[in-house]
Formats: structure tokens, C-alpha cells, sequence
């Protein structure tokens, strides 16, 4: 392998799953967003958010050495895992609800919204779709600097292209992706 070149998914979990913590922290920071807007989207409250995407981390890295990964991606694979930890997160606070004799919180829901949450999973069940559909090359310019904060030069370089590829590339697939959440509303 070229030294330029991004190691797959299934390479970067195969090196996680030997001990590599650098693997594992590549990993991590390219789906430590999308994870976490899941997780957001489904609970609806910035600390749970953060706490389910740490505990979807801490279950992938449990997980990783016996993990045959499906696709080219790791994400469909963590949202799952997201959408588990987020279902236990809200298991346990209903059932704290119901046994403690304290002023209800009125920023937790009283109800699980089970329409929404399938609206949201199925949602996020196309987005993950869609970006896996895309080529290669965009692919790569989407996690870059939609999952991983690249401005649109540094991804350029990285990936080996022209700047302008980048950014029109990104804007084709943002409004790609806009059109999949707009059909789903």
C-alpha cells in the first residue's frame, strides 16, 4: 500500500482488532459524527447523545476482533450498535422514571415515540444507503469532510485530487443526500 493511500475500513477493524489503537482511533474519528447525530437524533438530548456514541465506541472496540465486517463501510455496523445503546439509554431512564419518588425531569420525554424513532432509523437506514452507493472517491471526500471536519484543500491533498473536485464532488453528493431526507419527510 502507498503511504497516501487510506486504508479501507475492513483493514483499519483488522488492525483494531490486533491491538492497533491507532486503527482504532482512525476509526473513530472518521464516524464519531455521524454517530453521535444518530444518537442525538434519537434521544433528542446533547449528554445522552454523547454518552451513547462513548458506549457505541466502547462496544465496537469489545467487539472488533470477532466483527466480520459485511460492507466496505463501519457504519451501518456502529449505527446498529447506536440504535441498541440508544433503545437500552431510554429503557433505563423510563424505568428510573417510574421508580423514583422525584419531581419528574420535564426534559425527558414521557413517552417513547416508537413512529418517530422508525421514521429516524429508517432515515438514517437511507442516508447510510446512499453514501454507500457512492463511488469510491466520494466516498472518501464525504467522510473526509463531512465526518471528519476536512477543509476542502486538506482533503484535496490528502486524496490526491484538485481542490475543485473536492468541493464540487461534496456539494453533488450533499444535495443528493438533501433529496433522500426530503423524500423521507
Amino acid at each position: 500500500m502507498n503511504a497516501d493511500e487510506v486504508p479501507g475500513d475492513a483493514e483499519l477493524v483488522a488492525r483494531a482488532a490486533s491491538g492497533s489503537e491507532h486503527a482504532f482511533r482512525t476509526l473513530y474519528r472518521a464516524y464519531v459524527r455521524p454517530v453521535y447525530w444518530l444518537a442525538h437524533g434519537l434521544l433528542h438530548d446533547t449528554a445522552d447523545a454523547e454518552d451513547v456514541t462513548q458506549e457505541t465506541f466502547l462496544v465496537a472496540w469489545r467487539k472488533l476482533p470477532e466483527l466480520q465486517l459485511a460492507g466496505e463501510s463501519l457504519l451501518p455496523w456502529l449505527a446498529t450498535v447506536c440504535r441498541f445503546q440508544a433503545a437500552n439509554r431510554m429503557r433505563v431512564q423510563k424505568r428510573d422514571r417510574t421508580h423514583t419518588a422525584a419531581a419528574a425531569d420535564e426534559s425527558l420525554p414521557s413517552t417513547v415515540d416508537v413512529e418517530q424513532q422508525v421514521i429516524d432509523a429508517q432515515l438514517a437506514d437511507r442516508i447510510l444507503h446512499e453514501v454507500e452507493g457512492l463511488s469510491p472517491l466520494d466516498r472518501d471526500i464525504f467522510r473526509l469532510c463531512a465526518t471528519e471536519g476536512y477543509a476542502y484543500q486538506a482533503a484535496a491533498d490528502r486524496l490526491g485530487v484538485a481542490h475543485g473536485v473536492v468541493r464540487n464532488r461534496l456539494s453533488r453528493i450533499r444535495t443528493r443526500l438533501r433529496i433522500v431526507v426530503k423524500e423521507s419527510t
